[in-house]
């Protein structure tokens, strides 16, 4: 089949690779009819290179048809249309009963120290293959797709497909926010997930005011009724927030940036030169050093009111990263972040799916490219080139 693989920084490829097979009984292969490309893929084209073996499949929201099932797997069927959380969960173990499906205590990555395996992150998360290919081999299919309702039968794609990552990543970015009744929230960044926190606050009722600096999705924000403050306009953009809040800031802050947030030359450096150190030595730095740009999760902290909250739902990747703690216990700021637990939001999310598109989600790609075309996907992505915000692929 063809498949997306990483061949080393800002290298991706379009290559034939064996087709995945039952390996296990909770097994199943599925037909792959659209894949997107995440933010979080940049930063294995980017920053994280030192995780993967090469010829890796990349890929983490991917939707298709079951092509077969194992022996234990009585939930599903050939034929059946599913969409596949980038979270591997099992439905039965202590952390997903407490709906924590991305802590899953039976695909959790034990050597590794982290949790529950997620399709197409490298070793970090398990080194399970991802979905940017013709088939996926589906572990856990027991519990881990999402049914696509037939009676959704011919709706297109992408009403569903944003089920994968984006829409539950995004809904829980919103409810660990906190937002009060009637409250206000700030999200720095309009990538995604910045861009769909915005549009399920605003649904939900909140005053939403976002921050971003690429004019096409500062654009895009406010075409959607959404307050936007650019950065590019404004040395102190919290001060700026804080004038549009009776002056003592929002109620909650989403953080939608992460890792890749820019500023901080020097962690930038720091991330360079881990890109340059052999393997072994290079993961020690990205796990023990203070390796993230903070800069916009710092704005965060300033902006957010006394008492507020902070939802971090950025990928950071660093163990050392300089925390204001004088601040933080100051200002009594709650904060809450963590991998979405995907399986828990779909009941939620899955009526505004199935009644009419208040969200947007059909139209929220700007690009649809043949799997062929990925590398050039990745690297207008990463380069924010021709308006990429959101990229699928059609294998």
């Amino acid at each position: 089949m063809k498949a997306i693989t990483w061949h080393g920084k800002r290298d991706v490829r379009v290559d034939n690779v064996p087709d995945p097979t039952i390996q296990e009984p909770t097994d199943a292969i599925v037909r792959v009819t659209t894949t997107g490309i995440c933010g979080s893929d940049l930063h294995l084209y980017e920053v994280l290179g030192m995780f993967i073996q090469e010829g890796y499949v990349l890929g983490h929201e991917p939707m298709g048809i079951v092509e077969e099932v194992g022996s234990d797997v009585t939930n599903l069927k050939p034929g059946d249309r599913v969409v596949l959380p980038f979270v591997i969960a099992c439905g039965h173990c202590f952390m997903c009963g407490q709906g924590l499906h991305s802590q899953c205590e039976t695909t959790q990555v034990r050597d590794q120290g982290m949790g529950a395996s997620l399709f197409g992150f490298a070793r970090l998360y398990g080194d399970v293959p991802g979905g940017q290919a013709e088939f996926l081999r589906v572990p856990q299919a027991q519990f881990t797709p999402i049914k696509v309702p037939e009676e959704a039968e011919g709706v297109p794609d992408e009403r569903f497909v944003y089920l994968s990552d984006v829409l539950p990543t995004s809904w829980q970015a919103v409810e660990y926010a906190g937002i009060p009744d009637g409250g206000s929230v700030a999200i720095f960044g309009l990538g995604p997930i910045g861009d769909m926190s915005s549009r399920i606050a605003l649904h939900k009722g909140h005053r939403v005011i976002a921050v971003d600096l690429v004019p096409e999705r500062i654009e895009r924000a406010r075409q959607h009724g959404i307050e936007v403050v650019d950065a590019r306009d404004h040395d102190d953009v919290a001060e700026v927030i804080r004038e549009m809040t009776d002056g003592r800031g929002p109620d909650s802050v989403i953080d939608a940036v992460g890792m890749e947030a820019h500023g901080s030359p020097a962690t930038g450096l720091t991330q360079q030169i881990a890109g340059l150190l052999p393997d072994s030595a290079a993961q020690s730095v990205m796990n023990e050093a203070g390796v993230d740009r903070m800069s916009v999760f710092y704005a965060a902290i300033d902006t957010v009111r006394r008492g507020g909250t902070i939802s971090l739902i950025g990928l950071y990747g660093g163990q050392a990263d300089p925390l204001p703690m004088l601040t933080l216990f100051d200002k009594q700021i709650q904060l809450r972040m963590g991998q979405a637990n995907v399986q828990h939001w779909v009941d939620d999310i899955m009526p505004l799916l199935m009644d009419g598109d208040p969200l947007g989600v059909e139209s929220f790609a700007t690009h649809r490219l043949p799997l062929d075309q990925a590398p050039h996907g990745y690297e207008i992505f990463q380069k924010k080139q021709d308006g990429a915000i959101k990229i699928l692929l059609k294998p």
